[in-house]
């Protein structure tokens, strides 16, 4: 069964800034008028709130750190279970610690792009990370990169991913990957000079752009090498919850031993005490024996 055409144009719209998207939709809207159903079904796609676009931004330009955490979600759910409150609490700090960082580069990713959050929308942010790491449909959600409003969980009770996407379909869809588009170059207006500073303007261009490149490479390396970090850390967190729920399982089991031990012990201890009196009848009865002899 082929994917819905409607899915690849919404992965186009959910990517763009958030000011150019109404006009997008209606204008993709026009540009499918030979197939009404498909071009009502994108005239009625949904604006998506600031939240929404920032967390959809960053699943499409830091792709492989949303899997991360999603993948890391996904094992603390399982490690979870079995904790006491203590444990669960701490699981908890840990949590909120990662989805709080990611937030902050999603932060950095829309300013980037032009918008700048709010304290509020950055809260928004945070619940729909905190949610997709508490509740696989709402990590669905965010995968698909169609989000339309901000997730929240609440309790035990299981989020309405559905409600929170361009589409029910979108659950089973995941945005596709896009870079930071390229900036634009500086327009520079030339002022006619003598030839002597023309060639020193020149000069001092050419060595601006050699170093603003420089810089650009530098800048790349560097955000790589804080993506890696981040992902280690994530990583490692979710080792740390294993290897807790190991020992906590590990101390179960030699409570278990020892007390297994103590009631070995006892019923050894009663069968020595038993033999000692078997002994001690013998004994009596052959001195008897003797006697009547």
């Amino acid at each position: 069964m082929s994917e819905d055409p409607l899915l690849a144009v919404a992965d186009e719209l959910y990517a763009l800034p958030l000011a150019e998207f109404t006009a997008a939709r209606d204008a993709e809207a026009k540009a499918h008028k030979a197939d009404k159903g498909l071009a009502g079904r994108v005239k009625a796609l949904r604006k998506p709130s600031v939240a929404a676009w920032v967390v959809n931004l960053l699943t499409r330009r830091e792709s492989d750190q949303v899997a991360q955490l999603l993948a890391v979600g996904e094992a603390l759910r399982a490690a979870q279970e079995g904790m006491d409150a203590g444990q669960l609490r701490e699981l908890t700090k840990q949590r909120r610690a990662v989805t709080a960082a990611v937030a902050g580069r999603a932060r950095g990713l829309a300013i980037a792009e032009g918008q700048r959050p709010t304290a509020a929308v950055l809260q928004q942010v945070e619940d729909t990370l905190t949610a997709a790491m508490l509740d696989s449909g709402a990590a669905a959600a965010v995968r698909s990169g169609l989000l339309v409003t901000g997730l929240r969980a609440a309790g035990l009770d299981p989020v309405d991913a559905a409600a929170a996407v361009a589409v029910p379909e979108a659950l089973g869809f995941t945005a596709q990957p896009r870079e930071a588009p390229a900036p634009e170059p500086p327009s520079l207006h030339v002022v006619r000079r003598p030839e002597a500073d023309r060639e020193e303007a020149e000069q001092a261009l050419a060595e601006a752009e050699e170093a603003l490149a420089r810089r650009a490479v530098e800048l790349e390396e560097a955000a790589a090498d804080v993506s890696r970090v981040e992902a280690r850390e994530l990583q490692l967190s979710a080792e740390i919850d294993e290897a807790k729920r190991r020992l906590a399982e590990l101390e179960e089991q030699l409570d278990r031993a020892e007390e297994e031990l103590a009631e070995a012990e006892e019923a050894r201890d009663e069968a020595e005490q038993a033999a000692a009196d078997a002994t001690r009848s013998r004994d009596d009865a052959r001195k008897r024996l003797d006697a009547l002899e």
